[in-house]
């Protein structure tokens, strides 16, 4: 089994390893994620082949539906157990590849892919440096003029989950996400998975500094889900295609509006590398 990277926290690959990361964006209200993602991506994604890097890209969930769409996908992964089930996957046409690496030191050639996606790797950097270095590592690696699609976890959503699960009323969470909102460092000192792992939650403006900051042109910043992601009445509707046309309706139109962006979840920043 190929090893761990050097300098990751264990916690953050324990966590990943006793939780099923393809059924947090497919199941539930998860699936709004996965949709909007998908629509982000590909309106922003020009036509099929492209050889994309997904950099944290854990099984393969996203690497799947893009090897769908006629691309190549490389996965790099810093959880073994991830790669080995990636490479594992059927149905993907022989354009999913997967090894095991880190995002501050990835393992292919300058200029090597026309897209690189960073959907995950900012959430488990807690230092700006490794964050920035993590965004200038996936400019590297991209052609000029290609597109990095990065992903954050908003400084709020401790806050919004907890007040929609109750845990907000637990004193130690509620110490988490008073840390949360005061310095965007996530820790979880209880063995409590669904309290997440260790974990760093961005503002909408900082994340677009930090992409400044490695030398990318943004082009957007848009909120994922929205207020639907903390209305768990939704999730009984999903499954109707009429009501999650809705739903997902009700994300895209507020995506851009910047009072709203901390409201999602998660974050996207669209961005070129320009050198």
């Amino acid at each position: 089994m190929a090893e761990v990277p050097p300098q990751v926290l264990p916690e953050v690959v324990e966590h990943y390893e006793t939780t099923e990361e393809d059924r947090r964006l497919t199941a539930g209200l998860g699936r709004l994620e996965l949709l909007r993602t998908q629509e982000v991506l590909r309106r922003h994604l020009p036509a099929a082949p492209l050889g994309i890097l997904d950099v944290g890209g854990a099984t393969g969930v996203h690497a799947r539906w893009l090897a769908a769409d006629g691309h190549d996908v490389h996965i790099v992964d810093l959880v073994p157990a991830h790669v080995e089930q990636a490479r594992a996957q059927p149905g993907s046409a022989g354009r999913v590849t997967a090894e095991v690496g880190d995002a501050r030191n990835l393992p292919v050639a300058d200029g090597g892919y026309d897209v690189a996606l960073v959907l995950g790797p900012l959430y488990h950097l807690t230092d700006r440096a490794d964050r920035i270095l993590a965004l200038e590592e996936a400019r590297r690696v991209v052609r000029p003029g290609g597109l990095i699609f990065v992903a954050a976890i908003s400084r709020f959503a401790s806050l919004f989950d907890g007040l929609v699960s109750g845990f907000l009323f637990d004193p130690t969470f509620r110490g988490i996400v008073d840390r949360d909102l005061a310095e965007g460092q996530h820790r979880n000192p209880t063995d409590r998975t669904e309290w997440f792992t260790t974990a760093y939650f961005h503002h909408p403006d900082e994340l677009r500094q930090e992409a400044e900051a490695a030398g990318l042109q943004v082009v957007e910043i848009v909120g994922v889900e929205g207020l639907a992601k903390w209305l768990p009445l939704l999730q009984a509707r999903f499954d109707s295609a009429e009501d999650r046309d809705a739903i997902v309706f009700s994300a895209r139109v507020v995506e851009a509006e910047p009072t709203l962006l901390g409201l999602s979840a998660h974050l996207i920043l669209v961005a070129r590398n320009a050198s």
